[in-house]
This record gives structure tokens, C-alpha cells and sequence, in this order.
């Protein structure tokens, strides 16, 4: 696997639904690569952050002191996931 296909698996495994066999290789990839072990923790504490500040309303109105670059960087991201 390289790091350009670890990050289109990422979001299966987090989720867990990732088959067993697909998160060998993920893992696997984990154990030779500290680049992207610091990407998933990165991922992993933005996902955090996100689930903070939106709780369980994805739509929830933004606070007032967030950034309006990281609105406009979440909402892109979401876009292009669609």
C-alpha cells in the first residue's frame, strides 16, 4: 500500500468497516510508515475537534470564533466527499 491509497481507506478504518484483509495491509502499512501514523493521529484529532465543536449536529451553526478558513476548508472536504 502506498500513502496515497492509506488515505482512501482511512475513513473505513476508523469506522471499523474495513475488511479484515484490507486492515492487514492498512495496519501493515502503519508499521513501516511514522508519515502516515502522525496523519491518522491527525485525522483522528479532527474528527474529535469536529465532534466538539458540532456535538451530534453536523449542520449545528458554527461559533463565532472558528475560523472562517477552516469553515470553508471542513465544508470543501465534505463537498468533495459527496
Amino acid at each position: 500500500m502506498k500513502c496515497r491509497e492509506f488515505v482512501d481507506f482511512l475513513m473505513d478504518y476508523l469506522e471499523q468497516s474495513l475488511p479484515q484483509s484490507q486492515r492487514e495491509v492498512f495496519e501493515g502499512h502503519l508499521d513501516e510508515c511514522p508519515g502516515c501514523i502522525t496523519y491518522l493521529e491527525t485525522y483522528r484529532e479532527t474528527v474529535r475537534l469536529e465532534k466538539t465543536l458540532c456535538g451530534d449536529d453536523p449542520d449545528a451553526p458554527v461559533p463565532e470564533d472558528v475560523p472562517e478558513l477552516l469553515v470553508a476548508a471542513i465544508l470543501a472536504a465534505r463537498a468533495s466527499d459527496s
